[in-house]
Order: structure tokens, then C-alpha cells, then sequence
């Protein structure tokens, strides 16, 4: 990683701004950036089992050090656990320590737990106080920012959710040191995504002279800037999607646990390259350039050999479906992105038994 330590990117929301602050060690201050922003002393801190073991002592320890009450919730680890029944646990769980409209909740932990704990924060009590503290590439660059929040079913995934924005976003780089390396590794299909879409310097920086932080903190300030413009996606926030009309399906097809959710994403990445190349929206020169950055990144490989009737099933539960028909968004290059809402089934059966997919 690079010498940076501070970075800070703003963003705008409905509810008003909120910063997006990259800090090597911020857990150490946690307390102190918290108390900016929160209007109680009270804080509940939601995390997994695996991050809690790592991160929740120095997080709590930072906390209580800045005069502020924190209590720990921990979850269960993985995608698996990013359901309904856990929010309801949840639920009781702040209701047995009484909290208000004041209390902050502080996802600590990658996408799984921002998802969960900020859906939480969104309707326990019609919300709280939300601050997000990502420690994955995923979360850092991509799930933490722009208010998104949900739970999976097991039709689709985000398929219950809702938008609230955070009061702070704190991303410490010094805790993707402890990520296994194939969580690492499968994060940066986000910043792939807004790479390939959005972010020309990013893309010649990532086939080049490759940094993690610089790359993060890239991917974050483009991806700021999209959902400031467009918070609700409506319009332009919609690019954010790129790969992941077939990488939801995919992991609803594999029961949220075959593959995560940087695999799925890359996959998808993959399948919306062939059929950009398929309608001539794309390159096959294009295409091509994209499976090699995945490929350098440790994402690339053969496409899964599932049903591609199951996909497409699972594709038309998709929440962004109009009638059934899945939505795909597609590059021509970078920064000429396409949205597509009427893709004909034969094309994207086409593409995906061109990849290996089965019928």
C-alpha cells in the first residue's frame, strides 16, 4: 500500500452530506470521528463473528476512549446470514437495550454486515443514526457508499431493502491485511466494475502499475460521485450495475455460498462483455481487455457451467426487472455505457452457451 494515510471524499444525500474518509488505523480514532457526527453517546456496534474477533476490541476501546457508551451485537458470518430472520433478531436485540432515534449504529464489517445493520438502522424505530466502518476491498470501494441497504431471499438477493444514507463512512486500510486473500481478491471486481465504466485513469492504473489504496480510493471517489448525482437510481447510478444482473443470479443459484459476491460480480462482468460483443454494443478487442484485468486481478477463469435456465429464471426475480425481462448494462468502452430493458432471451441464451453455460 501507498504512504497516504487521509483521504477525505464528500458525498451528497437527501438527508445531507456525509464524508467518506479513508484513514490508515482510523479504528484508533474511531471514537474521535464519531463524535462529529453522532448527536448521542450512545452507539450499539453490529459486526460479524469473524470481524468481531479481529476488529471490535480496538473499535470498542476507541469508543469508550472518546466518552461515548458502546455496546457489541455480533452476527453470523457470510452472505448466508443476510436474511430477514436475522434483521428480526436484531430488532430484539435493540429493543432489549432500549435504544432511541439517537442511538448510532456502527456496521463494522464488510458488505454482508453494512447490508444488514443498515437495513436495521433504516426502519428499527423508522432509523437511526447509521456509520458504516467497511474492512473488505468490497465494502471500501463499493457497498459501503451511497445508502443502499437490504436482505437477501431466497428468490433473489437485496430483494427487501432500502435507502439510508450514513452519517460517516470510515474506511481503515490497515484492516484488509487481515482478509483471507480470496475475499481480497474477489472486492476488487468492484473496482473492475467502475474501471470499466466510468474511470479511464483507474482502468490504465490497474493494468499498470497496480496499488491497492490508490485503486480504492478511486473506485470510492467515482463512486461518490455517481450517487451523489443520482442517489435513488434513477438514471446514471444505474452503470453501478455492470456484471450484476447474471453475478446476483448466480448467487442466488448457488444458494449465496458457491460463490462470493466479487466472484459472482466478475462472472457477471464476463457475460455482459459477450453480449456487448454479441449485439454490437462492444468489441471482441474490448471484451478481451476486460477478461485480462480480471484475469491479473486473480478474478478470471472459465465461466460457471450452471443451467442457464436457472439463471434466467433467477435473473427475471432480479429487483431491477421490468415484467420478467432482466435489466443488463453494457460497455462500449470505457465511460459509453448502454442500458438495455429489452433483451431478447435468444441473445443472452446465445451468450451464456457461448461461455459454457448449459441449457
Amino acid at each position: 500500500m501507498s504512504a497516504q494515510r487521509v483521504t477525505t471524499i464528500p458525498v451528497r444525500s437527501a438527508a445531507g452530506r456525509y464524508r467518506v474518509v479513508f484513514d490508515r488505523g482510523g479504528i484508533e480514532r474511531l471514537g474521535r470521528h464519531l463524535r462529529t457526527v453522532l448527536p448521542s453517546e450512545r452507539v450499539v456496534v453490529v459486526s460479524d463473528a469473524t470481524v468481531a474477533a479481529l476488529h471490535a476490541t480496538p473499535a470498542l476501546a476507541a469508543l469508550q476512549r472518546a466518552r461515548l457508551r458502546p455496546e457489541l451485537i455480533v452476527t453470523p458470518a457470510g452472505e448466508p446470514a443476510k436474511t430477514l430472520e436475522s434483521a428480526r433478531r436484531l430488532y430484539e436485540q435493540l429493543a432489549d437495550l432500549r435504544v432511541d432515534r439517537s442511538t448510532g449504529v456502527i456496521a463494522l464489517g464488510g458488505g454482508v454486515v453494512g447490508d444488514l445493520a443498515g437495513f436495521v438502522a433504516a426502519t428499527y424505530l423508522r432509523g437511526l443514526p447509521l456509520i458504516h466502518v467497511p474492512t473488505t476491498t468490497l465494502a471500501q470501494a463499493d457497498a459501503a457508499i451511497g445508502g443502499k441497504t437490504a436482505v437477501d431471499l431466497p428468490a433473489g438477493k437485496n430483494l427487501v431493502g432500502a435507502f439510508h444514507a450514513p452519517r460517516l463512512v470510515l474506511a481503515d486500510t490497515d484492516t484488509l491485511a487481515t482478509l483471507p486473500e480470496r475475499h481480497l481478491r474477489a472486492g476488487l471486481a468492484e473496482v473492475a466494475k467502475v474501471a470499466f465504466t466510468i474511470e479511464p485513469a483507474l482502468l490504465r492504473g490497474l493494468e499498470g502499475r497496480f496499488d491497492l489504496e490508490r485503486a480504492l480510493v478511486a473506485a470510492a471517489r467515482a463512486k461518490a460521485r455517481i450517487v451523489s448525482a443520482d442517489e435513488k437510481e434513477r438514471g446514471r447510478r444505474m452503470v453501478l450495475n455492470y456484471g450484476h444482473t447474471v453475478g446476483h443470479a448466480l448467487e442466488a443459484l448457488g444458494g449465496y455460498k458457491r460463490w462470493l459476491h466479487g466472484e459472482a460480480v466478475a462472472h457477471g462482468i464476463q457475460a455482459a462483455a459477450r453480449i456487448a460483443t454479441l449485439t454490437g454494443v462492444g468489441s471482441e478487442a474490448w471484451e478481451a481487455r476486460q477478461w485480462a484485468l480480471l484475469e491479473m486481478l486473480g478474478l478470471g477463469g472459465e465461466f460457471p457451467r450452471v443451467s442457464i435456465a436457472k439463471l434466467l429464471t433467477y435473473m427475471s426475480l432480479d429487483k431491477k426487472a421490468r415484467a420478467g425481462v432482466p435489466v443488463f448494462v453494457l460497455t462500449a468502452r470505457v465511460g459509453v455505457v448502454r442500458v438495455r430493458r429489452s433483451l431478447s432471451v435468444d441473445t443472452v441464451t446465445r451468450a451464456l452457451a457461448s461461455l459454457g453455460a448449459q441449457p
